[in-house]
Order: structure tokens, then sequence, then C-alpha cells
């Protein structure tokens, strides 16, 4: 009988050893204890809330929903810039308001053209925040006492904030946490917040 020359195709019969159904179950189980973990430190250490109302467009829309770091500021403060969440005037029965530090314990914080000022000095901000057309309670100076916080929305002219007689200063005691992940929404999609 001659042999065929040229390529030929073998088919071998694949079997499945305990080596590969190990290492399948393997995969299975520590892909589930680490969906398992990382669902218990959030839910520890952190919390859900979706953000209310356009104050902080455009790093934060309306309804999006958001992950806050509740052990955070355990261990340290508030720095200028985290978008803190927070209830005005530790009321419970209110929702989580969402806004950017940009005054700290001590310091005094005035409005004057449109501009933050602290301590007599201008702030330096990120170019995409609006002029302030309403300073409110900012238009004297406001001093911050050794607690207490100056918060402002990102959308300047939309948003209730430390401007407000009704929210005022806001203390240490009334932050939930760092605002710092983002979940999906129409406009964009997840990711760490800036």
């Amino acid at each position: 009988m001659a042999r065929r020359k040229g390529l030929s195709f073998y088919e071998k019969e694949k079997k499945i050893n305990k080596a590969t159904i190990h290492e399948i179950f393997s995969t299975l189980f520590y892909s589930l204890a680490a969906i398992l973990l990382a669902f218990v430190l959030v839910s520890s250490v952190g919390m859900k809330v979706s953000m209310i109302g356009v104050s902080m467009e455009p790093a934060l829309y309306n309804s999006q929903g958001v992950l806050i770091n509740r052990f955070i500021y355990s261990i340290t403060s508030p720095k200028r810039g985290d978008i803190v969440a927070f209830l005005p005037n530790g009321n419970k029965n209110s929702h989580y308001y969402l806004k950017r530090v940009v005054g700290l314990p001590g310091e005094t914080i005035q409005i004057i053209g449109g501009y933050v000022y602290i301590g007599g000095e201008l702030l330096e901000e990120d170019e995409s925040f609006d002029k302030i057309a309403d300073p409110g309670m900012a238009e004297n100076e406001v001093v911050l006492g050794s607690d207490e916080y100056f918060v402002l929305g990102d959308n300047r002219n939309n948003s209730e904030d430390s401007r407000s007689g009704n929210i005022g200063a806001v203390k240490k005691e009334t932050i939930a946490g760092k605002v710092w992940f983002h979940l999906s929404c129409e406009e964009e999609g997840m990711g760490l917040v800036k």
C-alpha cells in the first residue's frame, strides 16, 4: 500500500485529567473569593450613594452612582480638592451632598469678584470652574472653626453649598467619607474621581 505524501492531520483524543479539573475549580474558587472579598471591603469601609442634581458637573452627573471611602478620614483629614459626602448640618433625614473641599479648618474664606480667596490670597483653581455669580454668605469673610470645611460644587452657579445659610461650613463629624470612584452613566463610563 502506498503512503500518501504531503500533509496529514491526525485528530488526537483529548483527555481531561485530574490536573485540568483541579485548575478549573481553583480558578473558579479564587475568582469567587476575590469577588466576595471586594464586596465585603466595599460594604464595610465604603458605601454607595447617588449624585443628586447638577452641582458637581462635569466631575459627577445627576443620578450617577459613586463609591464613598468611609475609612480614610478616620486616619487622615479631608484635603483641599477632595470630593466629600456629607449630611448637611448632620441631618440624618437628608440625602448625602457631594461637594469639593475648598477651605480647611482655621482658614478664612471670602469670595471677591467671583473668585475664592483664602486668607486674602487668590485660590489657584482649575480654569474649568465658572466665575461665581453669587458669593452668598462668603461675600463677607467666613472664618472656619478647628473642625470645619468650606465646600463648593464644581458647577459653581448651580450649587447649594457652604455659601448657603442652610448648609454653611461643614463639620468633620458630618462628613461620611471621600468620593473615590464613579459608576457609569449616560455621559461617561466608570472610573476614579478626580
